[in-house]
């Protein structure tokens, strides 16, 4: 059909200002800017909860909304609106350069990778998911997590930042540092994993559609906050740490904890980048954590906490407590299991060919005490419980995924604060 002219040349005229409306400027000033946050640190925050267990967060009415932002009523995997997740880890556990990014649309998997081929999001979850959606809920507007994260690194070295300087063999280290192979080695390795995050945010940001597909040149983006969740390895340092157990044992973690805050900053030219710490909590309340760990928890969670008083942070940097977020219930169920670990050392010791064991016992005897003992020691409840919340050690949280979205959610609601005008 013919279009007269005239109409032809209305409807040309139409299209043009249509198009005029998209790209100018003025029509996008009401859209807000990408917001990108950071999450680095160690397992915990690479995150070790399986999905399977996720369900158990419906039995917590504190839970069961985060839940149900995870998983739609046919118990499939939501994607979060307007939320995507960039996640730079180490591959196979290799740490001489073999990272691995996986990223897209925030969904569930984003936990730990395990080795997989890094082709689309895992079977894990970490605190990841629960600060995007919480985030998402409050804010309403673009948001792209950054997250950097590796197993078994520490602050003293791995990520120790250049204002820490080299890191300083003692007195205290020298067995473990005893050839000049291992001291070159640890040389090697300070810092490695700080310049690979500062590389990989770089990196990210340089080329943001990579990751953000629909990402608003126009709006741009904003860097909005970091967040650290690390210290195990140094909590449990003797060597870096010889006093750990000590009032001050942590102090130089708390000094160089500090020093990658302003370094960060400086790197990423954001003096005012609002940081939140999580202080690690595994074992829950300190009057549950056994009585020759206490002290040195007591004393590392103080050192973690230390930045976020100092005045030049003030209002900038906030610490939150994870314990208060730990599953009594799952550690009183891992508290037996370390019952049984210790009874069965017991009795193959006893029963080894250890000139001082009488042998007693056959392996197969050993066995079948121990199926008897742990039917004594657990009730049915408690192993349904395990079963259906537990996926991990007590150093990961139990690997619960209630627990390790409460800890999300509380970065969030921390970061949000920090936020405010």
């Amino acid at each position: 059909m013919n279009i007269p002219s005239t109409l032809a040349s209305l409807i040309a005229f139409a299209v043009t200002l249509i198009g005029s409306a998209v790209a100018d400027p003025a029509h996008t000033a009401g859209r807000k800017p990408l917001l990108v946050y950071i999450l680095a640190g160690q397992s915990n925050m690479e995150g070790h909860a399986e999905v399977r267990v996720m369900d158990y967060m419906s039995e917590d009415p504190a839970t069961a909304p985060l839940l149900a932002a995870m998983k739609d009523e046919d118990s499939r995997h939501r994607t979060i609106d307007d939320t995507w997740i960039s996640f730079l880890t180490g591959e196979n556990g290799r740490i001489d350069g073999g990272n691995r990014e996986v990223y897209g649309q925030l969904t569930t998997g984003y936990g730990s990778q395990g080795g997989r081929d890094y082709s689309k999001p895992g079977r894990k979850i970490g605190p990841e998911l629960a600060f995007g959606i919480t985030l998402q809920q409050h804010l309403k507007q673009p948001i792209l997590i950054i997250k950097a994260a590796w197993g078994g690194q520490s602050l003293y070295s791995d990520f120790r930042s250049p204002s820490s300087g080299p890191y300083e063999f003692n007195e205290a280290n020298a067995k473990r540092f005893d050839t000049q192979e291992k001291k070159q080695k640890l040389r090697e390795a300070t810092g490695r994993r700080y310049r690979q995050m500062v590389e990989h945010v770089d990196a990210v940001l340089k080329d943001l559609k990579r990751v953000v597909p629909d990402y608003d040149e126009a709006s741009g983006f904003q860097l909005a906050g970091f967040v650290w969740f690390q210290g195990f390895n140094d909590m449990v340092d003797r060597s870096t740490y010889p006093n750990r157990d000590q009032p001050g044992g942590f102090d130089r973690y708390a000094e160089w904890l500090a020093n990658l805050i302003r370094d960060l900053r400086k790197d990423l030219e954001a003096p005012e980048l609002p940081v939140v710490i999580g202080v690690m909590g595994v074992s829950g309340p300190l009057e549950l954590v056994p009585d020759r760990y206490r002290s040195t928890h007591t004393e590392f969670r103080r050192a973690m906490a230390a930045p976020a008083i100092l005045p030049e942070f003030e209002g900038t940097v906030a610490a939150v407590q994870t314990a208060p977020y730990w599953d009594v219930a799952l550690g009183a169920i891992d508290t037996k299991r370390e019952q049984m670990r210790s009874k069965a050392h017991s009795l193959r010791t006893k029963n080894s060919n250890h000139e001082n064991a009488d042998g007693s016992m056959t392996p197969e005897d050993i066995q079948r005490f121990m199926r008897e003992y742990e039917r004594t020691l657990f009730t049915k409840e408690e192993r349904d419980l395990e079963q259906r919340a537990k996926s991990n050690a007590g150093y990961h949280y139990l690997g619960s995924a209630k627990t390790y979205s409460q800890i999300g959610q509380a970065f969030a609601n921390a970061m949000l604060q920090l936020s405010k005008p």
